[in-house]
């Protein structure tokens, strides 16, 4: 027996229109951004490496000021107040990892795959929409640490102008650092699809091989530990270059070298494998 439809009862007006809408870059970057600003933990994890950032910034500020005759040059630099960073970066690269496993933990990457059969435009639309987040709020975020920082510098007599050479590229650039550690970090996520294995490898690759490295007898393993991506974007946003780093920009380049490559290596895995 057939089920005849009432007429009356068919859908009209917007509740049709929308059921026959293509797929584009511009939707697919849409539901990325819902999918964002619906999960409070983003937020959360958001909120905690701005006020980390800002907080460490502030407390460094007053104790540099407060005994700046007896620093190192590291600790006496403007870049100095900008060490909360450390903390940013873990919290914005666990934020990247989080960003695409999450969607594997929960099952919901087979729902993304089924509305964009084309895997490419959700990495990218994933990328891109991590990438404004994170430089829309850790570069404001690295300015206010800065000019908290030097106004309690200041108050000691110690004080640096933003204006000051050099340190414009230290305090924007450290916001530009945490938001390709948080692109990498993403890569990362997508090439392991796994939460606690994405964490700890990017934590290895950022924290614990380049101590290792340092540790290796011999000047090979120190002229390696450079390139490794914190090493690099370190000698970034530094005031102070040492003999044995890169230089700024050319840690700049190595930096995002290494955010390319493990985007490109993320997408070659994400055609190969079925979700």
């Amino acid at each position: 027996m057939s089920t005849v439809t009432d007429p009356r009862k068919r859908p009209t007006g917007d509740a049709a229109v929308r059921i026959a809408q293509p797929v584009t870059f511009g939707r697919t970057v849409s539901s990325e951004w819902i999918k964002f600003r619906t999960l409070r933990s983003s937020w959360l994890v958001l909120l905690a490496a701005v006020v980390g950032v800002i907080v460490i910034g502030q407390l460094i500020g007053y104790n540099t000021g407060k005994s700046f005759s007896n620093l190192a040059p590291e600790d006496a630099a403007p870049s100095g107040v900008m060490q909360g960073y450390y903390l940013g970066q873990l919290l914005i690269g666990v934020l990247g990892v989080l960003f695409v496993t999450g969607e594997y933990a929960t099952g919901m990457i087979r729902s993304t795959a089924t509305a964009v059969p084309r895997r490419l435009p959700v990495l990218a639309a994933k990328a891109l929409v991590f990438g404004l987040i994170a430089v829309i709020a850790m570069v404001p975020t690295c300015i206010v640490t800065f000019l908290g920082a030097m106004a309690f510098r200041s108050h000691f007599g110690h004080g640096a102008s933003l204006g000051d050479p050099g340190n414009l590229r230290v305090v924007i650039g450290t916001g530009v650092y945490l938001a390709l550690i948080g692109l990498l970090g993403g890569a990362v996520g997508w090439i392991v699809r796994n939460t606690a294995g994405g964490i700890s490898t990017l934590l290895g690759l950022i924290l614990v091989l380049p101590v290792l490295f340092e540790v290796v007898p011999g000047t090979w393993a120190k002229s390696v530990s450079r390139f490794f991506p914190s090493n690099a974007g370190s000698s970034f946003v530094s005031s102070v270059h040492a003999a044995d780093t890169l230089t700024p920009w050319t840690g700049l380049v190595v930096l995002v070298a290494w955010v390319i490559a493990a985007g490109v290596v993320a997408a070659v895995v994400l055609e190969r494998r079925d979700v």
